[in-house]
């Protein structure tokens, strides 16, 4: 009760900044050309999701899947297009869409914000609120731990001989060119960047829970490992030459593996820290893009005008005209995600990226364009997928919760899962799905292979779910 009013306060003030100040900042500084009136609608975004976020990080339960989907929204479905929309500046990188797009282009987004929010009541709805008696741990296994860190550091090792030391701590453009030129199969591609990633993270998280209760030889050993592996990774990973998101997501892990998620207040920190992050780093990180270091910034919302990294809503509205256009073929980009691993000396008319399909439709002359979730279902499916996609997803991300949330004060598998997959998901809601599959496939095979088999605790306790 003592605890209460410091909530409230904290609760009205990140509101006051999220879904008032900015929104009002950003009409306020942005003139509406009066391109169209959709920018209404994604401004509404940008407060609903301002609520949504404020009342995850306030609360201090770690609900990391909700947190990173509103994070996602507010940013890349809110702030972003909001600028472009009363601009006119939109993507350069996807110029010449009919403003006539703009309004269907929002309310499919808000549709799909609106599946989600459902998706998620619903599970609520129909989960069972009993007590959960004797749910048994899942805990990491020492010996596949140290084995997959022993494969992660081959396949690290691989990696920066294909590619060279040099281009891996170079310029963003630089190492792209190396990978590209390594293996010029974006799926491939992407496969090896991941294998050369994800096991020595699962890895590392696995073995420093091992490490708590490990002593003497073994735990000298156990902390050797780790650093090394730490610091293979951080040669393949770094700010400078690495994308953002997969940066992003090796350094929140390592920061939940430290403990930044145990208690409700670090977890507040954290998420609050994540925010900003992602609000006033995130932009300036594409300094490094290139050999020439970029720092200007004329403004905090001029960052978002024409700017291509923030090309999400305007990928949806070419999703959209893709359809109008009677091109779908249902379930075929989905079955490209799928079977992401087939070479296409196989399979030579496997499906391209999204995005690149859409850049394709649209006679762009650069392909490398991002496909959000709206614009992967849409190809599949129609606003029909749309609708039905996100009502999963919602249903999806607060069963994930329930599982994940209370193993941060505890550790245990679920607790690696968490530090990796929820970030992630910003890739997956980012797209295209054929890049992102293969990295959160060999993900999943590396959490799986260090996961131990279940066991009950002689006297279990009984747990309910947190509080929504």
């Amino acid at each position: 009760m003592q605890r209460r009013p410091a909530a409230t306060v904290w609760m009205a003030a990140s509101v006051l900044v999220l879904s008032v100040g900015l929104p009002a900042a950003l009409l306020a500084e942005v003139p509406d050309i009066e391109r169209s009136r959709a920018w209404v609608l994604t401004t509404l975004v940008m407060v609903w999701a301002g609520i949504r976020l404020s009342v995850i990080w306030v609360r201090g339960v770690p609900a990391l899947f909700e947190f990173f989907f509103w994070l996602f929204a507010y940013i890349f479905m809110g702030v972003a297009p909001t600028a472009q929309l009363r601009s006119g500046e939109i993507s350069t990188t996807t110029s010449g869409i009919d403003p006539a797009l703009d309004m269907p282009t929002a309310l499919i987004v808000v549709g799909g914000l609106a599946s989600y929010e459902v998706g998620r009541l619903m599970w609520r709805a129909l989960r069972r609120r009993d007590a959960v008696h004797g749910e048994p741990a899942v805990a990491v296994s020492a010996p596949r731990s140290i084995v997959l860190m022993g494969a992660g550091l081959l396949f690290g090792a691989y990696f920066l001989a294909k590619v060279g030391v040099g281009a891996a701590l170079g310029s963003r453009a630089a190492a792209f060119a190396a990978r590209n030129a390594a293996w010029p199969d974006p799926s491939m591609r992407a496969v090896f960047y991941a294998l050369a990633i994800y096991p020595m993270l699962v890895a590392v998280g696995a073995l420093v829970q091992i490490r708590r209760d490990a002593s003497g030889m073994r735990r000298a050993t156990h902390t050797v490992m780790i650093a090394i592996g730490l610091m293979v990774l951080m040669a393949i990973v770094s700010p400078i030459s690495s994308a953002r998101y997969t940066f992003g997501t090796v350094a929140f892990a390592l920061v939940a593996y430290l403990g930044a998620l145990r208690t409700a207040g670090r977890a507040r920190i954290t998420m609050l820290g994540t925010l900003a992050g992602f609000l006033f780093v995130f932009p300036l990180a594409d300094a490094f893009r290139t050999d020439e270091v970029r720092l200007t910034r004329s403004g905090f919302f001029q960052e978002y005008l024409g700017n291509p990294d923030y090309d999400a809503f305007w990928q949806i509205a070419n999703a959209y005209s893709y359809t109008v256009d009677g091109l779908v073929e249902p379930g075929r980009q989905l079955l490209g995600s799928m079977f992401f691993w087939v070479p296409r000396s196989i399979w030579p008319d496997k499906p391209i990226d999204t995005g690149a399909l859409l850049a394709q439709y649209r006679g762009y002359s650069f392909d490398n364009l991002s496909a959000p979730l709206w614009a992967e279902l849409l190809v599949n499916g129609g606003v029909v997928a749309v609708v039905v996609g996100f009502l999963v997803l919602g249903a999806l991300l607060a069963a994930m919760d329930r599982k994940v949330g209370p193993t941060f004060a505890s550790s245990g598998w679920w607790a690696i899962v968490g530090a990796i997959l929820p970030v992630y998901m910003t890739i997956l809601l980012r797209g295209s799905l054929l890049q992102a599959t293969g990295s959160i496939a060999v993900a999943m095979a590396c959490l799986l292979w260090v996961r131990r088999a279940p066991t009950r605790s002689a006297a279990p306790e009984t747990r309910r779910s947190p509080p929504s």
